[in-house]
């Protein structure tokens, strides 16, 4: 029994237990390699394409199996056994990957086979796959000589161990922390969903009797840095100490004691260099964006600056008219704000504006509401129905039921919290896919909002995938009434869900989200829009009592705060990809430099004129961090992908924003394709041109200096 590697479609949650965890694995490693050397061994003579290139794509996928579902409860789940075997197999794993591209006699065998005449028999996207195999392997190290392929292989299998425990400290740093207030009185200007799930956290902590919270039966409110907790306490606690509090707290997330990532942003960083400069690359940019749509560092630098330029003069107007604003509340002499007073006064001042207040949305945003009407909107536009199916969650170790065969099994969950969907063709009626949805903050769970595949299958099969974040929690027996910052996020996330199950690529690794990394969030902040028009809004924006939409003075006071301090909002985006480009392409001139000291001469024209200097987000920065990869040197592609979005949605706003014809559309040219076609090519085709900068300013109502130019 291999729990971890079982093919089953339904996962057995509750087998994936720790004890399986090296055995399986093992076991996993030894068939790919077993599968690898299959390959390598055939004779050159009779190899073909089936047995070579397909070959490969098939020879890990029972461990990617087993280690994908493994880094998928390490992101939901985590516990000391668990990560313990995590750990212990990891170099391991990681050195198997990594040896892949640098197997000469592997290497030799594509190489011959991409040469032979049968290539050009091949399909399209067969040729594809070999084009971009052989990229693969050569932006891997496949042609290096063996010295600097042992090298890459253990600089690869010390990023895997480094950047783990980097987002391990994220995830402890940020779950050692908690307030709890006993003085109601300092709970003014807090909303009253704020105070439920306050006083919900500390019944519950209290009742697991960890000694620091006060008896169930004395008041209490209990308050963490996850997201739907602290965000609140930022925008309206009126106690400014206590708003303090918790900024000084997240700033210290990574970066103190045994938490403290300071050595291994360097570690990591110099390894990254490294390994770029053995490839033949300036630095570790232009090795990760050869094949991006930006191609090279300078190129997303330029596109960073460009849009930095043009908006740098609104952003500091936004902050002196702020603490302008402050002043004049506070009958004080006008002055730079603190960092823990901007979303506070930015809040403040939105509400008096535009008379509209944030928190006056969430009962029309049941969790649940949203996600029926995001499946309604899915339905018309792309030609897909969605049911909820029955989940049950089973506590790990212990005996399941019958695996779930049939529509009345319920389908295994992780947590009690999860849910489990199916997505079919509306035309034909077949399975195209499955997915788990998991919205809510816990501390096993490491925090953000995010997709990811369990299971691409080949044409004609259903995709399995997930969609996590960590939403506003219900509270008191009431359904999770969320934010429409978070309906946003469902949505982006939704959007890379479809990405993925909706693919029609037969070659795996082609297929779903395993497009180019600037490319990839097209999907998921284009379905982003749908939240901002009152035809799609009135399929989920509905009262969770009532069932009434959203009244029209309401909505038009949503829109008008829309873009109320944009252009803060487009530079924090712009410094953090600014700061990861510049980290990627500029290691020499850094090293030796204090963090926080470095963060202010990289973003002194991208800061916030803040009369107290925040420390840097580089022990934090996730997304930089804690994978080997993952976003670093490729943050940018947010803003990039916006560019995108926004004017995609052109054609949906031209020709009806829930035109069946444009949602088939886009399912056609850009979710069912993946990397089978380039993806500027791929864009080409649902808007007939090359993508252009202004819808994405124009929509932020940020003026246009000048026309600006296509992004090429």
């Amino acid at each position: 029994m291999h729990p971890f590697l079982a093919p089953d479609f339904h996962i057995r949650w509750s087998t994936l237990t720790p004890d399986h965890i090296e055995p399986d694995i093992r076991h996993a490693l030894d068939l790919s390699k077993q599968n690898i050397e299959a390959i390598c061994a055939q004779d050159l003579t009779i190899a073909t394409y089936a047995s070579t290139f397909l070959a490969l794509e098939q020879a890990t996928e029972v461990l990617g199996r087993g280690w994908g579902r493994l880094q998928h409860l390490d992101a939901v789940n985590d516990n000391p056994a668990q990560r313990e075997a995590l750990n212990k197999m990891l170099p391991e794993v990681s050195d198997f990957y990594s040896s892949i591209p640098l197997n000469a006699r592997l290497w030799n065998t594509l190489k011959s086979v991409a040469a032979s005449p049968a290539i050009a028999t091949l399909t399209p996207v067969e040729q594809r796959f070999v084009h971009e195999t052989l990229a693969d392997f050569r932006q891997s190290g496949a042609d290096l000589p063996p010295e600097q392929k042992e090298r890459i292989a253990a600089i690869d299998a010390e990023l895997s161990t480094l950047t783990q425990q980097y987002a391990e400290h994220v995830l402890d740093s940020t779950n050692a922390w908690d307030l709890v207030i006993t003085d109601e009185a300092k709970l003014a200007g807090l909303p009253d969903s704020a105070r439920a799930a306050a006083a919900a956290s500390a019944h519950a902590k209290a009742a697991a009797s960890d000694g620091r919270t006060p008896p169930p039966a004395t008041p209490a409110w209990r308050f963490t840095l996850h997201a739907p907790s602290m965000l609140p306490v930022m925008q309206h606690l009126h106690d400014d100490s206590i708003r303090r509090q918790f900024w000084e707290a997240s700033t210290k997330v990574g970066a103190y004691g045994t938490f403290d990532n300071s050595p291994l942003v360097w570690q990591i960083l110099e390894l990254r260099h490294d390994k770029a400069a053995i490839l033949g690359h300036r630095h570790f940019a232009d090795l990760t964006l050869q094949r991006r749509m930006a191609k090279t560092g300078r190129a997303a630098l330029d596109f960073i600056e460009n849009l930095h330029a043009r908006i740098h003069p609104t952003f500091l107007a936004e902050h002196r008219q702020l603490a302008h604003y402050k002043a004049a509340k506070t009958q004080a002499p006008e002055a730079p704000l603190e960092p823990w007073e901007v979303a506070y006064w930015a809040e403040r001042q939105r509400q008096e504006i535009f008379d509209f207040d944030a928190e006056s949305l969430r009962p029309f945003f049941p969790v649940d509401g949203v996600m029926a009407g995001m499946f309604e909107i899915a339905s018309r536009l792309f030609g897909i129905t969605i049911r909820k199916v029955a989940s049950a969650c089973i506590p790990p170790g212990t005996t399941p039921p019958a695996a779930a065969d049939h529509a009345e099994s319920p389908v295994e969950v992780w947590h009690p919290e999860c849910s489990f969907y199916e997505i079919h063709d509306s035309d034909t009626g077949s399975h195209l896919g499955s997915f788990h949805a998991d919205w809510h903050p816990r501390e096993s769970k490491r925090g953000g909002a995010w997709m990811n595949s369990l299971h691409l299958a080949a044409t004609g099969e259903p995709h399995l995938g997930l969609i996590v974040g960590n939403m506003s929690p219900p509270v008191d027996g009431m359904p999770a009434l969320i934010t429409h910052a978070e309906v946003e996020t469902i949505f982006h996330e939704f959007g890379h869900l479809l990405h993925g199950l909706l693919s029609e690529v037969p070659v795996k690794s082609l297929a779903g989200t395993n497009v180019s990394w600037d490319f990839v969030e097209l999907p998921s902040q284009l379905m982003e829009n749908f939240c901002w028009d009152r035809h799609a809004l009135d399929l989920f924006a509905r009262h969770h009592e009532s069932g009434e939409p959203i009244p029209d003075d309401l909505l038009a006071k949503m829109l008008a705060a829309r873009n109320h301090l944009i252009a803060s909002a487009f530079m924090r985006q712009l410094a953090l990809a600014k700061l990861d480009l510049e980290l990627h392409t500029r290691l020499a001139s850094f090293r030796g430099k204090e963090l926080d000291a470095l963060d202010r001469e990289i973003l002194a024209d991208y800061r916030a004129p803040l009369k107290t200097d925040p420390p840097s987000m580089i022990r934090r920065f996730n997304h930089l961090f804690s994978e080997p990869t993952g976003y670093a040197a490729g943050y940018y592609s947010y803003k990039w992908a916006e560019v995108l979005d926004a004017d995609a949605f052109t054609r949906f706003q031209r020709e009806g924003i829930l035109n069946a014809d444009t949602g088939r559309a886009f399912r056609q040219h850009i979710l069912s394709q993946g990397n089978a076609t380039p993806p500027d090519e791929l864009y080409r085709r649902f808007m007939g041109r090359d993508p252009q900068l202004d819808p994405l300013l124009i929509r932020a109502g940020l003026v246009l200096a000048q026309p600006l130019p296509t992004l090429a």
